[in-house]
């Protein structure tokens, strides 16, 4: 440069060495030399290996490898198992590896695991590349350690005290053999009962005998072994046998048609005692003339129920119903079978022809009377439903009659429609009818008039006074 100055941008360590200005004239020459040293973070270590091994420790050695112009100030040991996440630092002997020490004891390994290990070198340009991996070797086997968590258990059958736990990962199991002890006793006794469970993946015990009385308290311990000897037990925890199965069927069952689609059952809830267990509630199965009981569907209601709504059935058909009691030990007997029949659908034709005229405030509708077909139920009356544009809820008015009046304030636009009543539902509702804000004290005028053009978003509360009554 003019200055003088020489520039080596994106230095490297091959960039180091003798560099050599010289100035040259047609008289003479003159030169100057200088050595570039180019420090780096240390290479990799090399010849990293195993001396020795035990349950939870390994005597690791390795050879220094170039360091780049700038002394190894410490080594660190990394680890990787088939459990493990990659390579993971490892807890050494001494703590602090200076870089004049070649071996280290690797500690708190587990027992019966496949470790590799590898070594990377620091220095005060910072860590190096890591070394290539040590071989493969296996730590010794030893007690497990570890009891397992996560005790407990309760449900099951009859006569059986089920108890779990989360199983111990292999990883921790410290040698081959490896199993569970289970211990249980009654509460308030002193002697425990043991048994073995061979499977590491074992989550559950299961003991069946027909002593155990039913929702009785057991203290369960769960402790571990493998061929190196037993190890610790898990703390004592308390786990309930299995309930017993409800033993009588509700009483006071009757069905009741509600629609052409919905049947209502209810029952008298059995007396419980706690000590049977807890009771979950009743299944209630049905079935049509059609079909047979033991297809039957079910539907399922909390304990604290005694009755529960069946819909989506079919119009105008007998259905079957029983209702049985149940817990997390099984189903009780089912109740005696009542029946009720559907009620015919509703009248498929909305009321039609629906006029309307307005005199001070007040709006006579009248429509035609809708008559039901044989295979649909007989119409009850009709609801006239209505609101303002401004409103999302429809107010209703039931009459008998094929006429109605409603007394309206007139500050903003109405939206009226009418449908049929039966036992079996309602019928569809006929076209929206629109009455405006602005008819004139004497209008009049008759459906369809469908109003499409509201967009109501949300519910405005009514902000006028409403007066309902039926024309005689």
């Amino acid at each position: 440069s003019a200055a003088g100055d020489l520039m080596i941008r994106n230095i490297q360590l091959k960039h180091s060495g003798k560099y050599v200005c010289m100035v040259k004239t047609e008289v003479d020459s003159v030169a100057s030399a200088a050595d570039l040293i180019v420090r780096g973070s240390p290479g990799p270590p090399e010849h990293v290996k195993v001396d020795e091994i035990t349950d939870t420790t390994a005597q690791i050695s390795w050879q220094e490898g170039t360091d780049n112009h700038s002394p190894v100030t410490t080594y660190t040991i990394q680890a990787r198992t088939p459990f493990s996440v990659g390579w993971q630092r490892v807890t050494t002997v001494p703590d602090v590896i200076d870089g004049k020490t070649f071996t280290t004891t690797v500690v708190d390994l587990n027992p019966w695991v496949e470790y590799e290990f590898r070594v990377v070198a620091s220095n005060k340009i910072g860590g190096g590349e890591p070394s290539l991996p040590s071989e493969k070797v296996r730590t010794e086997e030893a007690v497990p350690e570890i009891p397992p968590s996560e005790v407990s258990g309760g449900g099951g059958s009859r006569s059986e005290l089920v108890i779990t736990w989360d199983p111990i990962p292999e990883e921790l199991q410290n040698g081959e053999g490896f199993g569970y002890v289970v211990a249980f006793r009654p509460f308030g006794t002193t002697t425990w009962i043991q048994t073995v469970v061979t499977s590491p993946d074992t989550p559950r015990y299961v003991f069946r005998n027909e002593s155990i009385l039913p929702f009785s308290p057991y203290e369960v311990k769960v402790g571990v072994y493998n061929n190196k000897g037993e190890g610790p037990f898990s703390s004592v925890t308390t786990v309930f046998s299995a309930e017993e199965e409800p033993g009588i069927a509700p009483s006071g069952v009757s069905a009741t048609s509600l629609s052409s689609s919905v049947i209502e059952v209810s029952w008298t809830a059995i007396p419980w005692k706690m000590s049977s267990g807890r009771l979950l509630g009743y299944e209630v199965r049905y079935w049509n003339n059609g079909g047979k009981e033991e297809s039957s569907n079910r539907v399922k209601a909390a304990g604290n129920e005694t009755s529960i709504r069946i819909t989506g059935l079919k119009s105008n058909l007998a259905y079957y119903t029983a209702v049985r009691a149940y817990n997390s030990a099984g189903a009780g007997p089912f109740s005696a079978t009542v029946n009720a029949t559907t009620k015919k659908t509703p009248p498929s034709q909305p009321p039609g022809n629906v006029t309307w005229n307005v005199t001070d405030s007040r709006v006579i509708l009248s429509w035609e009377e809708v008559r039901a077909m044989e295979n649909e139920s007989e119409v009850t009356g009709y609801k006239v439903l209505y609101r303002t544009s401004s409103q999302t809820d429809m107010n209703v008015l039931n009459t008998d009659k094929t006429t109605a009046e409603l007394l309206l304030q007139f500050n903003d636009d109405y939206i009226i429609e009418v449908k049929a009543t039966t036992d079996g539902g309602d019928g569809p509702s006929s076209d929206q009818i629109l009455i405006p804000r602005l008819a004139s004290m004497d209008a009049r005028g008759s459906g369809p008039s469908v109003l499409n053009i509201f967009s109501v978003s949300s519910f405005l509360p009514t902000i006028f006074s409403l007066t309902l009554n039926s024309v005689l």
